[in-house]
């Protein structure tokens, strides 16, 4: 049976802004970043500290009965909770207070004050453990997206996605390990919108994803204090291996116009992009008035045209992991 082929995400060790710029960001792949400095929070963001400091604001957390939560299906459910009760309730294991049983988890991920409108910004919402947390400063002010409070029971995996923006994931508390898929293997992944239908992807059902065994696999496990850069379209799945404590901070790497003005959550398609999915249905709508072969034709025509305009090639594509591993070992 053909393995998918498994590559760790390199490890870089006293990465200052010039050298990230430099040497990382241009390559466009993950790197875990170390002694990167995240401030107090790292020795400060015990589950006491945090429930005192967070304070009893509600917040609206995912509750499901299994811990591989899938956002396709919704197995999960929307619940709310006072911060200091949520995190005292993701550290535990068993639950002598619950909403659907006593082994259930909990996932966090944090929202503007205008859920509708505002960004995730942990200096707005969550201030005073916000003077802990040192953003990494990678990118310029003027550049900032967000800051998103991320929140796991222990064992609980999110569902393979890719977001639109540039982000670093800086694990406070608790050991995460993090699968990525390059943007290039998008065809392998079975995509429903931005995410994967691929729920299991250490035992995947081949039967119905053959193709998945040909993505490669990028895989790094964060301790307290790693950052991990995720380029922007690089698929990543998360598993919490303890409860955890990370932020995502996220920054606009397009010129800010490229993104939805009324996208809060920082995860729809740049502008362009969705116009050109839009116009491609309108084609696909288009070729369905004729009889198959000639849709079949046709279409085949389309494909060719859309790679030969904008796949990267195979050659160029080798080229840029050769030049990312000869910067790294560098």
């Amino acid at each position: 049976m053909e393995q998918q082929e498994n590559i760790s995400v390199p490890v870089i060790t006293s990465v200052n802004k010039e050298i990230f710029a430099r040497d990382i960001y241009p390559m466009r792949r993950p790197v875990v970043l170390k002694d990167v400095g995240l401030g107090a929070c790292l020795d400060k963001w015990t589950v006491d500290y945090l429930a005192q400091r967070g304070g009893n604001c509600e917040v609206k957390i995912h509750v499901s009965t299994v811990p591989q939560m899938d956002f396709l299906h919704k197995n999960f459910v929307y619940r709310t909770l006072p911060f200091d009760q949520f995190i005292q309730r993701a550290a535990e294991k068993k639950h002598s207070d619950f909403f659907l049983c006593e082994e259930e988890s909990y996932y966090l991920r944090s929202l503007g004050e205008d859920v509708r409108k505002e960004p995730a910004d942990l200096r707005k919402q969550f201030p005073d453990l916000a003077e802990d947390f040192h953003i990494p400063e990678f990118f310029e002010p003027d550049q900032f997206f967000s800051s998103v409070f991320r929140i796991s029971s222990c064992g609980l995996q999110l569902w393979t996605h890719y977001d639109v923006m540039d982000n670093m994931l800086a694990q406070v508390t608790g050991r995460k390990r993090v699968v990525l898929y390059s943007p290039q293997d998008a065809l392998h992944l079975y995509l429903s919108g931005d995410k994967s239908e691929v729920l299991d992807i250490d035992s995947p059902d081949l039967e119905r994803f053959p193709e998945f065994v040909k993505a490669r696999r990028y895989e790094c496990v964060l301790d307290p204090g790693d950052v991990l850069f995720i380029p922007a379209l690089w698929f990543h799945n998360t598993l919490a291996l303890q409860f955890g404590v990370g932020i995502n901070v996220f920054w606009h790497h397009l010129p800010a116009e490229c993104y939805d003005k009324k996208d809060p959550y920082g995860n729809k398609d740049p502008v362009a992009a969705a116009r050109a999915l839009q116009a491609l249905e309108r084609a696909l709508h288009t070729l369905d008035q004729l009889p198959p072969d000639y849709r079949d034709f046709y279409g085949r025509r389309m494909v060719q045209r859309i790679q030969n305009r904008t796949y990267s090639t195979q050659q160029s594509a080798a080229k840029q992991v050769a030049k990312t591993k000869n910067a790294l070992d560098d």
